[in-house]
């Protein structure tokens, strides 16, 4: 195992492995532990008792987190012609059909979020084993499918991300970046963990959340308070 940097060695000192901290706690923590010179990215890890093998146990969703997620959002709107305008004064960065198509068929990859007309699902169905593991299919639960192509853009452009839980029953994602201010950091943990708890399958057993840990890129993992969690 490749030994740690001394500037990560400090940055766990400040952690107390022995508690969890509340919310508002760990989002001035995990300020004073990135000592990255770049701004990393302030990240939520949350371990759920549900089996994703059961479909009803599946916790997927889209939040708006208020402050953004600091970090430009590369949209590529799938579009037929009479939504291409549309998509453009919206702010995608590519808009097209067919050529945006057949450069993902050859590999490119190069945007965060598709949004997509009805239409064009039929085109990208024989893409999924490509689009899918890198969380890029659209879906009409995260209104990444959609006839109202300006606003799933403009929502998308502004700070929404779409969430799932991975085999291990892990949610993962990212509620901003270091340079935000603490307070920003906490509200945007705030309702994407408000909406994870909403989302709770009625038929899974036993404890929801079993653990919620906060980091930056590159930094050390703080437990946050489980109660702090389901009471929002």
């Amino acid at each position: 195992m490749a030994k740690k940097g001394k500037k990560y060695e400090q940055a766990v000192a400040l952690v107390n492995p022995e508690i969890e901290y509340s919310l508002e706690e760990a989002c001035d923590l995990v300020k004073k532990t990135s000592n990255r010179n770049f701004d990393a990215s302030v990240d939520i890890d949350i371990r759920l008792g549900v089996d994703p093998r059961h479909a009803d146990q599946m916790v997927r969703g889209t939040v708006s987190l208020p402050h953004g997620t600091g970090k430009e959002v590369r949209v590529l709107a799938l579009v037929n012609e009479a939504k291409q305008e549309e998509a453009r004064e919206a702010g995608a960065d590519h808009v097209g059909m067919d050529e945006y198509i057949k450069k993902i068929e050859e590999g490119w990859a190069d945007i965060d979020v598709i949004i997509a007309t009805p239409d064009a699902m039929g085109k990208l169905g024989k893409l999924g084993r490509f689009l899918g593991p890198r969380g890029l299919m659209p879906n009409p639960k995260s209104g990444t499918v959609t006839m109202d192509v300006a606003d799933a853009v403009k929502t998308v452009k502004a700070g929404q991300i779409d969430f799932r839980v991975d085999k291990f029953g892990i949610l993962h994602t990212s509620v901003g970046k270091i340079s935000f201010d603490a307070t920003a950091i906490k509200e945007n943990a705030e309702a994407f963990l408000s909406t994870v708890m909403r989302l709770k399958p009625a038929s899974a057993k036993g404890l929801y959340v079993k653990s919620v840990f906060m980091s930056s890129t590159m930094g050390p993992s703080i437990p946050i308070s489980r109660t702090a969690v389901t009471s929002l």
